[in-house]
């Protein structure tokens, strides 16, 4: 069977197959899932960023298939009993657009608005955006990914023009002779992306991780930088700091291919290492061997994630990272430059194609007027008819069921009562709704609150498409149709618009849909129209921008100039700033959050996969043995973890590996053991990334 195979079932009954990817993270590995007698099971498949390789997640990813707690047909809550029961999908269709004409009726276009998924196909996000600005009409539509990529994204706009998470094949990390991770723990958020790192130090390179915790990453690193949390712009600027006074910029390569570093040279020269040390926690000798690794290896990749990026300054973080990869000459080359690892499963082509509040198809910004004429001309609209920008993610959920603020909302792939921060607040928020939708597969937090709940299509059951962490635009092949009672989203978007009389089409075939969000970014950074299914399926994946058809597509972006109006990278001059939330008498210790390899995202499906269960059945709080000592907790025992916003419980897990000023929380579980309901919804100015890596906290133990 080749890789653009379709499903098909043969004569007799024999097994169904369809080369697809992993429903999860952005690594996107290839699998091959094979239909008998009903029963999907997941195949290796070779592809180029898991090598035939899968994490436990991905192994047991079709388990989800049959699952008992399988929504398959909608749920309408009852007006007499106020409990959610099972209703027809027309009963449950015009209880939502019955609702939606109502709120708008009352309150104006914008008082409906949209929530939607890093997880969702590039179709979907772009039905979606579509849906929000033409059937709704409202301004009023962001996604989960706002919480994941939106300060890394913020930042490479604005050095380098262009925002494509690795502007590089993965394959290069096993090339580069020193690669930097900072705040990123790849071994147990996606673990077949370490063969290549294996490849790296196979070959004799350096690895160096930056973290507060002794991650299974960091264990394997050869350097081990372990900062106070919120701390990693001060290191970015020391160790520019290093590289300035030991004469390792590539002067050559600033000149001729960037602008603005006079401005950053005098701003690092104001981090000396001493100081550093102090504010950071890690040593000098610890500093200049980083920068010399990375100065002096002949190829370096310095790589960022979500521990440096959820900070209320995380676009300035991630823009010292750059500024530091721009000074040694390592973007373009390679084996080198800078990348961000992309954590859901469509972050990049999520953000793409219309979900998110100030974006148009083909990452169009939605001011433009340019932009505006094009995508209203694909949609056959007046371009004065769409609406302005909306507002970034927690701004809106926070705005819910106030005065001022949306008062139905539609969410798709997503759980926000487990995943936003200050989770307590946006769940009451969520409760003051005149109307809450959700589509998902599974009774998720979220959805026990809806109003309605439409049963919506698994990845192995419809086709699309996603791109992954390299920007490169992969095939999402149907094994199967979904279940009696299931629809997909495009239909149920599709379904929507109808009925609210939207004048633009919308359809639920999926390869037509790409057709239409291909004219749509056509000329956008973000370009698809040399996409198609067709050269998907015989090439394995197409990396953008490929504008043409005919000619070849970007791998690696910057070998001959940046994507910006002088063809040059922009630095940019940034200072530390403490957390928005520092530590105190009465909040004494610093809290983070994090994943494990056996959870996803809010654990609305992987809590419900048995093997992954047993790996890792319920939450806890790492403590350092010392921290635990004084506090008077055994490993095991229970603790009560207190903010200025709420708290969680759950037991202790005692530790070495994590600092004895900090504690960790992994956010997969919603209930008393909820992280979320701890954390900070301080936002980054620039691109609205709450700050869910640093919050201040008292630790006890908990009372029975």
């Amino acid at each position: 069977m080749t890789d653009g195979a379709r499903p098909a079932t043969a004569p007799g009954g024999s097994p169904r197959e369809a080369a697809t990817h992993c429903p999860y993270c952005a690594l996107q590995c290839g699998m091959t899932l094979r239909e008998t007698g009903g029963r999907v099971e997941v195949l290796p498949r070779d592809f180029p960023t898991n090598r035939g390789g899968l994490c436990q997640k991905g192994w047991t990813a079709a388990e989800l298939l049959d699952h008992p707690d399988r929504l398959t047909t909608p749920l309408v809550r009852d007006a007499g009993t106020g409990q959610l029961r099972p209703a027809s999908w027309a009963e449950a269709m015009e209880r939502v657009a019955g609702g939606v004409r109502a709120v708008q009726d009352r309150h104006g276009r914008d008082a409906v608005a949209v929530f939607g998924g890093g997880g969702l196909t590039n179709e979907k996000a772009y039905a979606l955006g579509k849906f929000a600005r033409v059937a709704l009409r409202t301004r009023h539509v962001d996604y989960n990914g706002r919480w994941c990529m939106s300060s890394a994204a913020a930042a490479g706009n604005r050095a380098f023009g262009v925002d494509r998470g690795l502007p590089f094949p993965l394959a290069d990390l096993g090339r580069a002779r020193t690669l930097l991770m900072v705040g990123a723990n790849p071994a147990e958020t996606m673990p077949p992306l370490m063969r290549h790192v294996a490849d790296q130090q196979a070959a004799g390179g350096t690895l160096i991780v930056v973290d507060p915790r002794a991650t299974a990453t960091a264990r394997q690193a050869d350097l081990h930088l372990q900062p106070v949390p919120g701390t990693d712009l001060a290191l970015a600027n020391a160790l520019l700091h290093i590289a300035l006074t030991e004469g390792y910029v590539d002067r050559a390569y600033v000149a001729e291919r960037t602008t603005g570093f006079d401005e950053v040279r005098r701003t690092v020269a104001g981090y000396w290492p001493a100081e550093v040390e102090r504010l950071t926690g890690v040593p000098v000798a610890d500093l200049e061997a980083t920068a010399r690794a990375l100065a002096t290896a002949g190829g370096a990749i310095i790589l960022t994630a979500r521990g440096a990026e959820q900070h209320a300054k995380g676009v300035d973080t991630v823009t010292a990272f750059i500024n530091l990869a721009l000074a040694l000459g390592l973007p373009g080359r390679p084996g080198s430059g800078y990348g961000c690892l992309t954590g859901q499963g469509n972050g990049q082509g999520g953000r793409e194609h219309g979900q998110k509040a100030d974006q148009l198809p083909g990452y169009r910004s939605i001011t433009d007027p340019a932009a505006r004429a094009h995508v209203a001309g694909v949609w056959g609209v007046s371009a004065d008819e769409l609406p302005g920008p909306g507002v970034p993610a927690y701004q809106l959920l926070d705005s819910l069921g106030t005065p001022a603020g949306p008062k139905a909302l539609l969410v798709f792939g997503s759980n926000p009562v487990v995943s936003a921060p200050r989770a307590t607040r946006v769940e009451g928020r969520l409760r003051d709704l005149d109307l809450l939708v959700v589509a998902d597969l599974v009774r998720s937090e979220t959805a026990e609150l809806a109003d309605v709940v439409l049963p919506t299509a698994q990845w192995a059951e419809e086709d699309g498409t996603m791109t992954n962490l390299e920007g490169r635009v992969l095939r999402r092949r149907a094994v199967r149709t979904p279940p009696p009672g299931v629809r997909t989203d495009l239909a149920i978007i599709a379904d929507l618009a109808d009925r609210l009389g939207a004048k633009a089409g919308f359809g639920d075939d999926p390869a037509e849909v790409f057709g239409e969000l291909r004219r749509a970014s056509a000329g956008g950074v973000a370009d698809y129209a040399g996409v198609s299914y067709d050269r998907i399926d015989a090439t394995g994946g197409v990396f953008w921008p490929c504008p043409d058809p005919a000619a070849p597509d970007t791998p690696r972006l910057f070998a001959d100039a940046f994507p910006t109006p002088d063809g040059r990278a922009r630095f940019r001059a940034v200072d530390h700033r403490p957390a928005a939330e520092e530590v105190c008498a009465e909040y004494p210790l610093r809290l983070t959050t994090g994943r494990v390899l056996a959870q996803y995202q809010s654990g609305a499906q992987t809590r419900r996969v048995p093997a992954l269960r047993r790996a890792a059945p319920r939450a806890f709080v790492e403590l350092h043995p010392d921290l635990a000592a004084r506090l008077g907790v055994g490993d095991g025992e229970d603790v009560r973890v207190t903010s200025r916003r709420g708290e969680l419980r759950a037991p202790a897990r005692l530790t070495p590996t994590i600092r004895p000023d900090t504690v960790f929380a992994p956010f997969h579980w919603g209930g008393a053991a909820r992280a979320n309901s701890v954390t900070n919804d301080a936002v980054d100015p620039v691109s609205g990334m709450p700050e869910f890596k640093i919050c201040a906290v008292r630790v006890e133990r908990a009372q029975p």
